[in-house]
């Protein structure tokens, strides 16, 4: 177990014709011991590089790195006592299931009767006792992916370096193993950093998570703060599943209320566009935008059939008209269109709605966040 601290973390490349790419742009992030700690964020947004040079197959071009106090950024991988599963497994393909987790131990040269020990059990606790005589062309991929992390326990390293491990796998077994992961990190109580493009695979399995987008931390967090109190428009959308929505508009007054009316679309005039009534908390906090633009994001679940909600306040109600209706069992998201804009709603499975079908629903306002439309930053 272990802690470990990034600090003010850069890594550049240089391309040719004088480009250069901050693919680590001045990130400073605490891992505590025995936490599992998940970076998340699109393609290319430096969570992988991030990882390469804690590992030490990256050299930074900026920062430092630390483990428990110790700076081991001029250490070569071997000497930081970090273990790394890869996506793509990197297992031996002429090796059997035994050979390929105690390779590493015999590089090492421990004695013949520890690494038995360790194999053995690092092959009950990932339920791969039957599989060490096997090669991994006749393994499943998550029998696969657990021989990776086998070949990782079995070290004992400070730290476990985890990249992306399940993108290979089937919608199913990334479901089993995002499991598995969780509880091998509860057993073990290690620290653990765990690198995925998943906002769900990063909500299920991190004690928190960091969000990262070009190269930069947006928001660091357990899953709930960082779904509930997004500290701008990217992280907003980028977590939640279906993703958050957003309604450009102004904050206006009138009368004792503030209101959020929404903007038409590249000022057209002719459609009617709604106004919502703003909680009295949001409307204190809202004063200093009066007559200003903003973003009104509301998440899917936020927005419901006005049959659940009888007693809705008129002013929290919009008409819209169902473009697309998606079931996926548990429950059915609807895509409809009202004024400017286009938003997702969840309603029951049991829920009648026909394509073109006009639909009120009701926002519930108490859960709106707001936005500044140029910085894209939370407002309140």
């Amino acid at each position: 177990m272990a802690r470990v601290v990034l600090e003010h973390l850069t890594k550049i490349f240089d391309q040719r014709k004088g480009n250069i790419i901050r693919a680590v742009d001045d990130v400073s992030l605490t891992v505590e011991e025995k936490e599992l700690l998940v970076l998340v964020g699109p393609s290319g947004c430096g969570k992988t590089t991030t990882l390469r040079l804690i590992a030490g197959l990256e050299e930074p071009t900026g920062g430092t790195i630390s483990i428990d106090g110790e700076i081991i950024s001029d250490l070569t991988p071997k000497e930081r006592d970090i273990a790394m599963v890869f996506q793509n497994f990197a297992l031996y393909p002429h090796m059997s299931g035994y050979e390929n987790i105690a390779f590493g131990l015999k590089l090492r040269k421990y004695p013949k009767a520890e690494i038995e020990q360790r194999v053995k059990e690092a092959a009950q606790l990932l339920d791969l006792t039957g599989c060490l005589d096997r090669k991994p062309s006749e393994l499943s991929g998550g029998q696969r992916q657990r021989l990776a992390l086998g070949r990782a326990i079995v070290r004992k390293p400070r730290v476990f370096l985890l990249d992306e491990p399940l993108s290979n796998l089937d919608a199913p077994m990334r479901l089993q193993m995002r499991a598995e992961i969780a509880r091998l990190h509860h057993r073990l109580g290690s620290t653990m950093i765990y690198v995925t493009h998943d906002q769900i695979e990063a909500m299920n399995l991190g004690d928190r998570i960091a969000v990262m987008k070009d190269g930069a931390l947006h928001q660091v967090g357990d899953p709930m703060t960082i779904y509930q109190r997004p500290p701008n428009m990217f992280v907003a959308g980028f977590i939640g599943s279906p993703p958050m929505n957003f309604f450009r508009g102004t904050v206006v007054q009138n009368g004792a209320g503030v209101f959020f009316q929404e903007n038409m679309r590249n000022g057209e005039a002719g459609k009617s566009n709604y106004r919502l009534r703003l909680d009295e908390e949001d409307a204190a906090r809202m004063s200093n935008s009066i007559s200003k633009e903003v973003v009104l994001g509301i998440r899917p679940e936020n927005i419901r059939e006005t049959g659940s909600t009888p007693d809705a306040a008129g002013d929290h109600i919009v008409e819209g008209i169902a473009e697309l209706i998606m079931p996926i069992g548990s429950e059915t998201h609807l895509h409809l269109a009202s004024g400017a804009h286009s938003f997702i709603v969840r309603v029951p499975p049991s829920t009648k709605v026909a394509v073109n079908q006009k639909i009120p629903v009701v926002f519930e306002m108490r859960h709106a966040h707001f936005f500044d439309p140029t910085t894209q930053n939370r407002i309140t």
